[in-house]
C-alpha cells in the first residue's frame, strides 16, 4: 500500500480548490487519480459542499429520500465484493460489485438495489470470465460509501458513520443478507454418531462468513448479536477469518431472512 505525505495531500487540496482538474493534479504530483478524487470528496465534505451543481439528488447532500432497506443490502455487498474506482476515461466514480455467475438471482438483486439507492443513475453489467460486474456511476458514491479510501479494505479502518448506524440498526437483516451474498454461504456439514453401536451419518446446515478485515467481521458479528444469532469463530491455519452459525435455532432464523444463494 502506498502512502503520501501530508505535504503532498495539502498541495493536492490547494490545487483542487484553485480549480485544477483531478487528472492534472494526479499527474503533477504523481498520485493515483482515485486518491486525488477521494481527497477532493473529503475536502468538499468538510466544507459541506455537494459534488457538483448539476449532480443528481443525494441523501447526504440534500436530504433526498433513501430506500434504507436497499441501502443496507447494497452496503453489505459493497463491504464484501464491492469497489469504488475512477478511471481516467470517466468523469465520475463508479461502484462495481463483482458477483459469480453461479448465482444469477443475486446479480439481479444487486442491480435492483443499486437502482433503488441511485434512482437518477443508470446501471450496467460487464461480463467477465465466470462473473459479472454490476456497476453504477454517480458523483455521490463517496457520499454514500464514506468507507472508500486508498488501499484494500482490510488495510484500513472500516467504521460506520452515525447515519449508517441508524440505517443498519433499522435494517439489520438486509445488511446481513448482503454480507452473506458477497462473502458468505449456506452449506451442509456432516459428522458421524454412534447409535446403538453403529456409526450413522448426521447432516446439519451451517452459515459461513469469511472476510479478512477485522472491522468488517466485527460489523457482521455485532449485527448477529443484536438479532439474537449465536455464532462462533472458526480458526483455520491460525487465521480467525471465518464466522460460523450452526445452532439449529439460529440457522432457522437465518433461513427465514437470508436463505441459500440463488
Amino acid at each position: 500500500m502506498r502512502f503520501h505525505s501530508p505535504e503532498t495531500h495539502q498541495k493536492a487540496v490547494t490545487l483542487l480548490r484553485s480549480g485544477t482538474k483531478s487528472a492534472d493534479v494526479a499527474r503533477l504530483l504523481d498520485v493515483p487519480r482515485g486518491t486525488v478524487s477521494y481527497w477532493l470528496h473529503m475536502d468538499r465534505s468538510k466544507r459541506g459542499e455537494c459534488p457538483g451543481p448539476h449532480a443528481p439528488t443525494c441523501h447526504r447532500c440534500d436530504g433526498a429520500e433513501l430506500d434504507t432497506c436497499a441501502y443496507a443490502y447494497l452496503f453489505g455487498l459493497y463491504l464484501g465484493d464491492g469497489h469504488i474506482s475512477q478511471h481516467s476515461q470517466h468523469r465520475v466514480p463508479n461502484l462495481m460489485i463483482t458477483l459469480d455467475d453461479s448465482w444469477p438471482g443475486i446479480q439481479d438483486e444487486a442491480e435492483k438495489a443499486m437502482r433503488k439507492v441511485f434512482p437518477d443513475n443508470a446501471t450496467c453489467r460487464v461480463r467477465k470470465p465466470g462473473c459479472h460486474n454490476i456497476k453504477v456511476y454517480s458523483t455521490h458514491l463517496l457520499c454514500m460509501f464514506p468507507q472508500h479510501g486508498p488501499g484494500r479494505k482490510h488495510e484500513r479502518a472500516i467504521a460506520l458513520e452515525s447515519w449508517q448506524q441508524e440505517i443498519i440498526g433499522a435494517n439489520p437483516w438486509p445488511f446481513v443478507r448482503g454480507l452473506i451474498h458477497s462473502d458468505g454461504c449456506r452449506i451442509t456439514n456432516w459428522t458421524t454418531r454412534m447409535v446403538g453401536g453403529i456409526p450413522k451419518r448426521y447432516e446439519y446446515p451451517r452459515y459461513w462468513f469469511t472476510n479478512v478485515s477485522d472491522d468488517i467481521r466485527q460489523l457482521y458479528t455485532d449485527t448477529l448479536d443484536k438479532l439474537g444469532i449465536e455464532w462462533t469463530h472458526c480458526t483455520r491455519a491460525g487465521k480467525r477469518y471465518n464466522i460460523s452459525v450452526a445452532r439449529r435455532a439460529s440457522v432457522a432464523l437465518m433461513d427465514a431472512h437470508v436463505g441459500p444463494k440463488y
